[in-house]
């Protein structure tokens, strides 16, 4: 995976030297990271220097909206990326003992709208849109049962994508946590709990098996062992299907360190005749407007 996902690191600047952000931090073996989201436009690029200069709207907690030069780890990668491409990515900053900030980067870069429509690259991810027809992917669920998409026709389905031995608090466990809130909510209203459904599908189908999936889903649900998953599923695609599912919901999976998976985010809401409502392709998206999006969804049910 290379032409939607790549790794960089953020040019040091003076200002990450005094700043005391407040966000969510990771604790970590190396210290306290706060991961942040950032979305932007590429201005330009220096090949020589191996930079893209992004204009990114403002980091809330962190920084504000700025056009700044940023070194790309992967210099290679520059002449993918072309002025008026739009992406997302994370932003990472480590705490020292002392409360400053250092050590600012930016990874898990994903372009979520090309400048160039001339521009080819040799994996075509797919960038979810309203009124898209999903394919019916097939996956195996917690409990070893074969489920597939088309199966939750009539209903609003919402889907997002994890794995279950994501260390960053911003990113898997984010995802559980807001599931977890909407399943609570849903279930405060009886007649929506009928129209929808859940599912949590893992790009890690090597390492999730069924059992695992059972225990992480119980432990999001809260009712560990005594969890019937009869609402919100837990699922994994046969590893043959896993790149065409990470494609077409502009999913970016590489390998990390120590067995870790760095990836980006997709949320999707599918609508009951099955095709795409809305996409969330971040972390900052509220449960409360999902919620509210599934009520429209179903609205007339």
């Amino acid at each position: 995976m290379k032409k939607f996902v790549w790794i960089v690191t953020l040019a040091v600047v003076g200002v990450f030297g005094c700043k005391r952000p407040q966000g969510t931090a990771d604790q970590a073996s190396t210290g306290q990271t706060v991961t942040y989201s950032l979305k932007g436009t590429v201005i330009g690029t220096d090949l020589a220097r191996g930079e893209v200069t992004l204009d990114h709207e403002a980091v809330p907690g962190f920084m504000e909206a700025m056009t700044m030069p940023y070194a790309l780890k992967d210099p290679g990668t520059i002449g993918e990326l072309h002025p008026g491409d739009k992406i997302t990515a994370r932003l990472q900053v480590e705490k020292d003992s002392d409360g400053v900030y250092h050590h600012a980067r930016l990874d898990q870069i994903v372009v979520i709208a090309q400048a160039r429509p001339d521009y080819k690259p040799a994996s075509q991810y797919h960038v979810p849109t309203r009124n898209d027809v999903v394919p019916d992917f097939t996956l195996t669920n917690q409990s070893g049962k074969s489920i597939h998409l088309n199966q939750y026709r009539g209903k609003a389905l919402l889907i997002t994508f994890i794995y279950t031995r994501c260390p960053l608090g911003d990113f898997c466990p984010r995802m559980s946590r807001n599931f977890a809130e909407i399943e609570e909510a849903l279930h405060g209203d009886k007649a929506l709990l009928e129209h929808t459904h859940l599912l949590s599908i893992s790009f890690d189908p090597a390492y999730d098996s069924p059992a695992v999936l059972r225990s992480y889903g119980g432990a999001y649900t809260g009712r560990y062992t005594k969890e019937n998953f009869d609402h919100w599923e837990f699922a994994a695609p046969p590893a043959k299907d896993l790149k065409a599912m990470e494609q077409y919901f502009n999913i970016g999976v590489t390998p990390g360190d120590n067995k870790t998976l760095n990836h980006s985010l997709s949320t999707v809401l599918m609508a009951p005749d099955g095709r795409i409502f809305n996409w969330y392709p971040g972390n900052d998206w509220k449960p409360t407007d999902v919620v509210t999006d599934m009520r429209v969804a179903t609205k007339g049910m």
